[in-house]
């Protein structure tokens, strides 16, 4: 839906974590599991975990059945890589999930000037340097993840890699129709 849809009465629904501050993508192209997984710095199982958890979806196609392959889009992997983050700073899947929630709820502006910071047990989204001193002047701070390093990150990691199309059938689905033909 367009802005001028919401204009003209129509309701908006925001289906993206993040909206804005990322390179113009293409929404119906998206990585395979296994790249997306490669991208994020996380296993197979975890991306699959993931998914079947509702903790990060793929938002270009997901699972079908038996044979049928998710793609993720770029705001995907780039969540997929915030979670691996936290995760490797000791916060538990439990807070990681408030936090991802959060994000949408929030329906954050401006990436590259957002911090995911953490006291160890909570996280907490900051969006100016004013919030990050507060934090870290209460002594709640104990690291940050800047956001927009991480979104470059990905995106370097991505040029490498071929997007597919949604509907571009995977080398498993398509022996399986060469099979039934």
């Amino acid at each position: 839906m367009t802005a001028r849809d919401a204009a003209a009465g129509e309701p908006f629904v925001a289906e993206l974590l993040f909206t804005d501050g990322l390179p113009a993508m293409d929404d119906a192209v998206g990585y395979k599991g296994a790249v997306a997984a490669r991208a994020a710095g996380i296993t197979y199982r975890q991306l699959d975990y993931w998914a079947r958890t509702e903790l990060v979806q793929p938002t270009v196609r997901g699972a079908n059945g038996s044979g049928s392959q998710r793609l993720y889009g770029f705001r995907d992997i780039l969540v997929l890589k915030l979670v691996k983050r936290l995760l490797d700073t000791g916060i538990s899947l439990q807070q990681i999930r408030i936090a991802v929630d959060q994000l949408r709820a929030a329906g954050i502006r401006d990436l590259a000037g957002t911090t995911l910071m953490s006291d160890g047990a909570s996280v907490y989204l900051c969006t100016s340097n004013d919030e990050v001193i507060d934090l870290v002047s209460r002594g709640q701070g104990v690291f940050g993840i800047a956001v927009g390093k991480v979104l470059r990150e990905v995106e370097s990691e991505l040029v490498e890699f071929d997007a597919q199309a949604p509907d571009a059938m995977d080398e498993l689905s398509a022996r399986r129709a060469a099979r039934t033909a």
